[in-house]
């Protein structure tokens, strides 16, 4: 029986990271970098990998083809303790690899495959009742999947809360022009909102991080938690609003993850029944290790 006590739903793919690459890559028939590796990689994998390795039973629901790059994923959540049901792996899929191109200040370039997993979760890939020994249900990331939307979300978030479980989630920028209104009645079943300042500005259409949390918490999320990289994360609750500042003498050298990073070590402490403050500054202190290293999980070893 392997009862896990979280469930991590979204993407699983392969990264292959360069480290540092600036515009002359396009110039030059050959180029010279200090790193070149491949890593598995996505929001949801990044975030389950981190947690498994801090001891916890994680549950993943994803989509991976049975290719040469899926039977890599299967490895490694084979190695990590990760679950990962039979379900989830498809003869048709074609696994999603990204190639990372890491500049040397630590920003990011991607180069991805729009015909790979990497975008093609639905939600009847989605094992659904939950597992009743599942504490935490988190998606990662809203609006990743165009195949679910405001709706779809709302059949998820609302199985887990009929569940009785603590709903988590993480969000990119959106893709269709998604408005604080589509998104209102899923934001409602969310306890725990972890967007980043820019995400949260762009769906908000406010020019602040403060403002932005305001709105969104005005659609019932429990809890909002801006991640705002050197500055640390903004919280707004019911009850407070405030800054948690970030890790000090941190070198930015990669920061590809940082944010499921952040996302993990929140996960981390509230399944160890820490308070809000406590998990953002775990999260800050998960982030602060992955942009110090190249790739998203590699500071784990």
């Amino acid at each position: 029986m392997q009862n896990p006590e979280i469930v991590i739903i979204g993407a699983a793919i392969i990264d292959v990271l360069a480290y540092p690459v600036n515009a002359k890559v396009f110039e030059a028939g050959s180029y010279s970098t200090e790193d070149i590796h491949m890593s598995t990689g996505a929001d949801a994998l990044n975030e389950a990998t981190i947690l498994a390795k801090k001891g916890w039973r994680v549950q993943l629901e994803t989509v991976i083809g049975q290719d040469d790059a899926g039977k890599f994923i299967q490895t490694h959540c084979d190695d990590a303790g990760i679950i990962v049901r039979d379900a989830c792996i498809k003869k048709e899929e074609k696994t999603g690899m990204n190639i990372v191109l890491v500049e040397q200040d630590g920003t990011r370039s991607f180069l991805t495959n729009p015909h790979g997993t990497l975008r093609s979760l639905k939600v009847e890939h989605i094992q659904m009742p939950f597992p009743e020994s599942a504490k935490i249900i988190c998606f990662a990331s809203i609006f990743v999947f165009p195949k679910i939307d405001p709706d779809k979300l709302v059949q998820i978030f609302s199985q887990a809360k009929m569940q009785g479980k603590i709903v988590c989630a993480d969000m990119t920028k959106r893709k269709k022009g998604e408005t604080l209104e589509d998104m209102a009645e899923a934001f409602s079943y969310i306890d725990y909102l972890f967007p980043n300042d820019e995400e949260a500005m762009l769906l908000t259409e406010t020019e602040s991080v403060e403002e932005a949390a305001e709105c969104i918490k005005s659609t019932g999320v429990g809890n909002v938690i801006i991640k705002c990289g050197k500055r640390g994360c903004y919280i707004r609750t019911d009850v407070e609003n405030c800054w948690i500042a970030a890790e000090e003498n941190v070198k930015c050298i990669d920061t590809t993850g940082a944010g499921d990073s952040f996302a993990a070590g929140f996960l981390n402490a509230l399944l160890n029944g820490k308070g809000l403050k406590e998990c953002a500054k775990e999260g800050n202190r998960y982030g602060a290790e992955a942009v110090q290293h190249i790739g998203a999980t590699t500071w784990l070893r």
